[in-house]
């Protein structure tokens, strides 16, 4: 299971079935889901579905606003199968993440995945992290520049979840470069 991480302004924690009207209020928007290559939700039924699914995996987290309670994103640490690029190593994870719409630009994703990268190369012992966007998700690109990952490689034509075929981006992060930008 995993455990609650306490950050200046959020609480990262398993999502919890309750959680569900929440996770649908931020994820039926177009704006989100269909970026990062996911369909938005249809309903509160849908939202409880991914919950107990997807959101059920280890690593992944409800992004929780200390100041309201309410979960308003999701960020995870995603293992082997789940990786998307081949170029990916045993030792190595991927980190996903999304934040509702009317939080962009609060800093808040790159605080929950600073969070997770040193969850990543303190606790789990990961040698690097990945991150990869599609092309045209300068959002999410600007959240990998914020927490240090550099570009790595392009792949062409690859397939999304949502059935088109896209250009992504991988961005990386070793422990040795996390830990000299720790120092500066």
């Amino acid at each position: 299971m995993s455990e609650e991480i306490v950050t200046e302004r959020l609480i990262l924690r398993p999502w919890q079935e309750s959680d569900a009207e929440s996770l649908y209020k931020y994820a039926q928007d177009p704006a989100i889901g269909p970026i990062a290559g996911w369909p938005p939700h249809a309903s509160v039924e849908d939202s409880l579905n991914i919950i107990r699914t997807i959101f059920a995996a280890p690593e992944t987290y409800a992004v929780v606003l200390k100041a309201t309670d309410e979960p308003i994103g999701s960020v995870g640490i995603m293992f082997g199968e789940g990786l998307h690029s081949a170029e990916m190593q045993a030792d190595e994870a991927e980190i996903g993440y999304w934040i509702g719409v009317p939080y962009w630009g609060q800093g808040l994703i790159p605080e929950a995945v600073r969070c997770l990268l040193k969850r990543c190369f303190e606790d789990l012992g990961m040698a690097a992290v990945w991150c990869g966007y599609y092309d045209g998700n300068v959002k999410s690109r600007r959240v990998m520049d914020k927490c240090g990952f550099r570009f790595h490689h392009t792949e062409e034509g690859k397939t999304s979840p949502l059935g088109d075929v896209r250009t992504e981006h991988f961005m990386r992060l070793t422990k040795e470069e996390w830990i000299n930008n720790k120092r500066t």
